[in-house]
C-alpha cells in the first residue's frame, strides 16, 4: 500500500451531497489518501450548470455594471444544499457573503472563477475533518501568471511538513502580491500533480466520472475497452491527438519524479481504471495501447530538385510558418519533396500570404495545398519494431475502403500516423480498432 496518496476529485464527483458522500467513502477507505484536491461542483445532470461557468457569468455581469445577484443565488443555493445535506458546521453563509462582496467590488475574472474550488474545499475539509489549506498559500505563480514550481515546492514543504492530512482546492494559486491566478480549465488536475510532486507522493489518484482512458473514442467505437496501463509518453501521444481525460499539463510534475497516476471512476470504485506509469518501468510491446485522431488539417506540399543538398532550406521553410504564427503538426519529407501539415484553422485566413512567402523564400519548383485531411495515430510502446503491425493497419484501412493520403512514423518509435480524408475519419478509427495486433 502506498504511504502517501494525493487524491484529486473532479467536478462531477462533487456535484451534489450524494457525490460528496462517495468521496468521503473513497478517502476514508485508505488512510494513505492524505492530501485531497477538490474541483468546483460540476453538473448534476446534462441540463445543469457547472459552478465555475456560473461564476464566470457573475464576473461578466459585474464587469458590465449589471447586478449578478440572480446568478449568484443559483450558486449559493447549490452550496447551501450540499452544506445542509451533509449536516456541516462550517459557517458557509459568511463564506458566500464574502464571495458575493468580492464579485461586486471588482475582483478579477481569475479570482471569481477560483471561488468554486475554494467553496468546494471549505465544504470538503469540514466533511472529512481535514485541515483546509488555501491553494493561494501554497501554489505559487509569478506575476505573469506562470507557475513557479520551485517556490511552490518550498511553500508546500513549509506548510505541509507538519500536516499529515489536508484539503487543498484545485485550479488556482497566487503570486507574491496575493493576486490569484488560475490554470486553464480542468487545471485542478495540474494542482493535484504539483502537490504530488511537492510532497513526494507514492501515487497520484485522479477520480472522475469515466472509467479511465479508452482504447478509442466511444462515440466511434462502441464499447471501446479501457486502457489499464499506459506510459507517460504514450499518454502524451494520445493526448496530443485528441484523447482527453486528464489535463495535458498534469503529466509533467509527476513524470519528473516517476510518480504513477491512477485514473479512477468515483461512481464505479471497483473498476481498474487506467494506471499511467514511468516509461522506464514499462515492458516492451504489449499490443496497440490506443487509437486517437483529429480532423481538419491542411497539407502544403513543396517539390524542389536537390532540396536535400541546399543548406538553410528547412530553416527558411519553417520561418515562414513561425512568423505567421502557425504551428506544424507533422513534416514528412523525401529527397526532393516535403509536406508541411498544419491545423486548417491556423492557416485558413493566411493561406495566400503563406504561399507567396514560401515561393519567395523557399523557391520551390512546385507547390500544392490540400485541405480536409484527418490524422489518425496508432500508439503503442515498441510497436514500430514489431514486424507486420503496419501491414495490418493498412490492410484494415484498405478493406474499409479508406484512402491513405499520408503515412509517417513518430520520432518516439511508438506511433504510426496515417492521414486520411476528413470524411473517412470515423471509418478509419473503427477499422483499426477491429484489428488484433
Amino acid at each position: 500500500m502506498a504511504d502517501v496518496i494525493v487524491t484529486k476529485f473532479g467536478g462531477s464527483s462533487l456535484a451534489s451531497g450524494k457525490q460528496f458522500k462517495k468521496v468521503k467513502e473513497i478517502v476514508t477507505a485508505n488512510p494513505s489518501r492524505r492530501y485531497v484536491v477538490p474541483s468546483a461542483p460540476g453538473k448534476r445532470s446534462s441540463d445543469d450548470h457547472k459552478i465555475t461557468d456560473l461564476l464566470y457569468m457573475c464576473h461578466q455581469l459585474a464587469d458590465h455594471g449589471i447586478d449578478s445577484g440572480e446568478v449568484f443565488k443559483v450558486i449559493a443555493d447549490r452550496i447551501r444544499g450540499i452544506h445542509k445535506e451533509l449536516g456541516l458546521s462550517v459557517d458557509i453563509e459568511s463564506e458566500l457573503h464574502r464571495v458575493r462582496q468580492q464579485i461586486g467590488s471588482g475582483a478579477s475574472a481569475e479570482f471569481v472563477a477560483s471561488r468554486g474550488e475554494y467553496l468546494s474545499g471549505v465544504l470538503l475539509a469540514d466533511y472529512l475533518d481535514y485541515p483546509f489549506i488555501d491553494a493561494a498559500d501554497v501554489i505559487i505563480f509569478s506575476e505573469a501568471g506562470i507557475l513557479d514550481r520551485e517556490a511552490t515546492k518550498a511553500a508546500l514543504e513549509e506548510r505541509l511538513g507538519n500536516t499529515s492530512q489536508a484539503v487543498i482546492p484545485g485550479f488556482y494559486g497566487a503570486d507574491s502580491k496575493g493576486q490569484v491566478h488560475t490554470f486553464s480549465r480542468g487545471g485542478s488536475d495540474v494542482t493535484g500533480a504539483v502537490i504530488a510532486d511537492g510532497v513526494g507522493a507514492d501515487l497520484y489518484e485522479n477520480w472522475t466520472d469515466v472509467p479511465g482512458f479508452l482504447k478509442a473514442d466511444p462515440r466511434i467505437v462502441k464499447e471501446a475497452p479501457p486502457i489499464e496501463r499506459v506510459t507517460y509518453k504514450e499518454l502524451r501521444e494520445l493526448s496530443y491527438m485528441g484523447a482527453a481525460v486528464l489535463h495535458e499539463e498534469a503529466i509533467f510534475p509527476v513524470r519528473d519524479r516517476g510518480i504513477p497516476i491512477h485514473i479512477r471512476n468515483t461512481n464505479r470504485r471497483d473498476d481498474a481504471g487506467t494506471l499511467i506509469i514511468d516509461d522506464r518501468k514499462a515492458a516492451g510491446f504489449e499490443g496497440v495501447t490506443g487509437i486517437a485522431g483529429k480532423k481538419d488539417f491542411t497539407v502544403i506540399s513543396l517539390e524542389k530538385t536537390l532540396m536535400d543538398d541546399e543548406r538553410g532550406f528547412f530553416r527558411k521553410l519553417l520561418s515562414v510558418f513561425e512568423t505567421n504564427g502557425i504551428s506544424i503538426a507533422h513534416m514528412p519529407s523525401g529527397i526532393d519533396s516535403v509536406s508541411v501539415i498544419v491545423p486548417s484553422e491556423e492557416i485558413r485566413f493566411k493561406q495566400n500570404k503563406v504561399l507567396e512567402e514560401l515561393r519567395i523564400y523557399a523557391r520551390p519548383d512546385a507547390i500544392q495545398i490540400e485541405d480536409n485531411m484527418a490524422l489518425v495515430a496508432i500508439v503503442g510502446r515498441g510497436m514500430v519494431r514489431v514486424p507486420g503491425i503496419a501491414a495490418k493497419i493498412f490492410g484494415a484501412l484498405a478493406q474499409a475502403k479508406v484512402n491513405i493520403r499520408m503515412i509517417t512514423q513518430g520520432a518516439s518509435e511508438m506511433s504510426i500516423i496515417v492521414g486520411v480524408e476528413n470524411r473517412d475519419f470515423n471509418n478509419a478509427i473503427a477499422a483499426i480498432a477491429e484489428v488484433e495486433f
